[in-house]
């Protein structure tokens, strides 16, 4: 995903769908990060899979 104003105002309006938190990008790994949820969800081809069966369990 390229930090382009398009991708800014649509990092916006995505919501963690567990917690419905802000989510933060995380360039180096490609992830959809909610800090609430305390999850990432990946990004695949530019596209934001917010599945929670997708999402990566952040450690403590």
């Amino acid at each position: 995903m390229n930090e382009t104003k398009t991708d800014g105002r649509m990092l916006e309006a995505l919501v963690c769908p567990m917690t419905g938190s802000a989510l933060d990008y995380d360039a180096q790994n490609q992830e959809l990060v909610s800090l609430r949820g305390k999850c990432a969800y990946p990004i695949r081809n530019g596209v934001p899979v917010l599945l929670p069966s997708e999402a990566r369990v952040l450690d403590d």
